[in-house]
């Protein structure tokens, strides 16, 4: 095993568990934070306990996002390497990988955008809300977060899909 084949295992695996804690985060106050709290809690208390969670998990993600876009150029540059060794062409000639890299990077922008929204627009009550956009607001207290949520599902998908087009 020779440095270069340790530093790409190490920035896949760097990738891997940033794109863990980020989508693991997201599906637990997704499916474990917000349903719990609209069935233990108060309605008036369900959008500033979720905001306390998010508020930590946002810290980490912005963080996690910047380790996940700087390691997946990495592992590109090491992918296209492993397949001009195979095939004496790298990626920029492989038409299918290269279209499932565009629609991860695709989905990847679509997630960054949800997050910089969430940091860039709060979305706090006024006391003018219809009823319908309170209720809205106990479904989803974080906005776009099953969004966000589905687009990481797809993401993995995608990587999932790259991992056997390289192969």
């Amino acid at each position: 095993m020779d440095f270069n084949q340790v530093i790409s295992i190490f920035v896949h695996w760097l990738h891997l568990l940033s794109a863990i804690i980020w989508i693991g985060g997201l599906a637990f106050l997704v499916m474990a934070v917000t349903p719990g709290l609209r069935t233990s809690v108060p309605r008036e208390y369900i959008k500033p306990i979720t905001e306390t969670f998010y508020q930590q998990y946002k810290r980490m993600v912005g963080v996690i996002l910047v380790i996940i876009l700087f390691t997946g150029g990495i592992n590109l540059h090491y992918v296209s390497l492993g397949m001009e060794a195979q095939t004496g062409e790298g990626v920029s000639h492989n038409a299918k990988y290269l279209t499932v890299f565009f629609i991860k990077l695709a989905l990847v922008l679509g997630v960054l955008t949800v997050y910089l929204y969430t940091i860039l627009f709060k979305n706090e009550p006024t006391g003018e809300e219809t009823e319908e956009e309170r209720e809205e607001m106990v479904y989803e207290p974080i906005p776009f977060q099953r969004g966000a949520l589905w687009m990481g599902v797809f993401i993995i998908l995608c990587a999932a899909a790259m991992k056997h087009l390289h192969s």
